[in-house]
């Protein structure tokens, strides 16, 4: 394992490092280090879950409020922002959250003027990544008629996609921006700023749609005029209330740029691959018999599973800060201690999630359909949402470490192997040869998502701090910056 840790004080670090932990040798040391860390983790990771939380209230208020229009333009809209939306969002998430790796391990070190050169860099990376994925909102229509979407739905989606083109290069603004601001705990400005402009979404989409009748357009206008919205508004506040980290614009942004868009690509593949293969199960489910309630039944369960990931990412996000923060700060133990809490507190809150399903499992689907027969179909299915749930709030955490850490490329080979070579395989085999249905499915995919959660665990159990902290001294001098030491005698 690690090598052990000498105590001692450490010089401050930016940002308000206090010096790294002293060894903990009774159980109120422990105690005391338990509560330091989960004030630290919540102060962020609270406004961080309603920031998303209102983000994911945008698409899906644009989907509710479009319903009311007719069933046919419910249908387009909902495919063009699961399917479409989906893959670019996750896509331009993943390369943004190279930032989140380099600006917080930057700000822990205490090299802030290099904020801006890393956010500029990955403005330029991400806005040719808009322009690479062109193509697919272009060519939406023929795409999902492709994928086997009627003509009618797909010709709709299609126009609704092309329309929301700005909404894509607001994102390679937004994201970034995003990631400047949390490396700096500036957390709270960014939840006000969402809902702020979700209650301006759902009162352009009440005009554009009821009083204009401009349709899907309007929706498409409004959905476009929020997310600039929300960029823009980050943008202004970085540049004029973080003078620290935003120095003026600069030609360095154009240094070490493939360097730095080999890690972007690295987050890019680690978080499309996990929202990909739970997509990949709603297709499979598809082809199934009775596929209605297959996939209904799976949706509903997709949706509680969604909101409880809300929190979660919140906590990924947060979780990352403090480990590059610390690393940056040179201190090995702080940011051993930060995973350690955070994950066992995730661990506490999925076990309550999964609980609860358990003893709700009759009864969750009443929210969603009248239907017995679609009730019945979730409630045998309950078991298997408690499972995932508790699954799911670990993972998205440990992938918070991995961000924090710079692990991307490490952990995008592991969802690789464990997702796609063991649990898709397995979940067809048990789907459709040992015809379990979509239990089988589902199934399979959890081993491989079980399997995925115990190799990160192991990772970050065996994880040498010591030299996390020399691997990101490397990365500060490689991109301007200069050598941190660990907190030592």
């Amino acid at each position: 394992m690690e090598t052990p840790l000498l105590n001692g004080a450490a010089e401050k670090g930016h940002g308000g490092g206090d010096g790294d932990y002293p060894p903990l040798r009774s159980w109120r040391e422990v105690r005391s280090m338990v509560w330091t860390e989960t004030v630290k983790l919540w102060r962020v990771a609270g406004p961080l879950a309603f920031q998303i939380l209102c983000q994911f209230g945008t698409n899906s208020m644009t989907t509710v409020i479009v319903g009311h229009i007719g069933n046919l333009e419910l249908s387009a809209v909902s495919i063009s922002l699961s399917v479409i939306g989906t893959f670019s969002f996750g896509f331009m998430l993943g390369m943004g959250s190279a930032l989140e790796t380099l600006c917080g391990q930057a700000f822990g070190a205490g090299q802030v003027q290099l904020l801006g050169v890393y956010l500029q860099r990955s403005w330029i990376i991400l806005l040719v990544t808009c322009i690479i994925l062109l193509p697919i909102y272009i060519f939406a229509s023929p795409i999902l008629k492709a994928l086997g979407q009627e003509d009618e739905i797909a010709d709709l989606a299609g126009q609704f996609t092309i329309e929301t083109i700005p909404q894509l290069f607001s994102l390679a603004i937004s994201f970034p921006t995003q990631k400047f601001l949390q490396a700096q705990s500036k957390v709270n400005v960014q939840a006000t700023i969402a809902f702020v402009a979700l209650i301006l979404h759902i009162g352009m989409l009440v005009v554009f749609i009821f009083v204009f009748g401009w349709g899907t357009t309007g929706a498409a206008i409004a959905y476009d005029i929020s997310n600039w919205m929300i960029a823009v508004s980050q943008v202004v506040y970085a540049i004029g209330w973080c003078k620290e980290g935003w120095t003026g614009l600069t030609w360095s942004a154009f240094r070490e740029i493939w360097a730095f868009v080999r890690l972007s690509l690295a987050s890019a593949v680690m978080l499309c691959l996990e929202i990909w293969y739970f997509m990949i199960i709603i297709l499979l489910t598809g082809h199934l018999q009775n596929a209605v309630i297959a996939v209904g039944s799976l949706s509903i369960c997709m949706n509680f599973n969604g909101w409880e990931a809300m929190l979660f990412i919140g906590m990924n996000a947060a979780l990352s800060i403090r480990v590059s923060n610390e690393l940056g700060y040179g201190h090995p133990r702080a940011a051993k201690y930060s995973v350690y809490v955070a994950v066992s507190q995730s661990l506490l809150i999925g076990i309550l999630c999964m609980v609860v399903v358990l003893l709700a499992r009759d009864y969750i689907a009443f929210i969603f359909t009248s239907n017995k027969e679609m009730q019945e179909a979730v409630s045998h299915l309950a078991y298997l949402l408690g499972i995932t749930m508790l699954l799911n709030s670990m993972q998205p955490v440990i992938s918070g470490v991995a961000v924090g850490g710079g692990w991307q490329a490490l952990v995008a080979y592991i969802n690789l192997g464990c997702y796609y070579i063991l649990g898709i395989p397995l979940g067809y085999l048990l789907g459709y040869k040992a015809n379990l249905g979509v239990q089988g499915l589902w199934g399979g995919m959890i081993c491989g998502a079980a399997l995925q959660t115990l190799i990160l665990l192991f990772i970050v159990y065996r994880t040498n701090w010591n030299k996390e902290v020399e691997q990101t001294t490397e990365r500060m001098q490689k991109w301007g910056g200069q050598r941190i030491e660990a907190d030592d005698v």
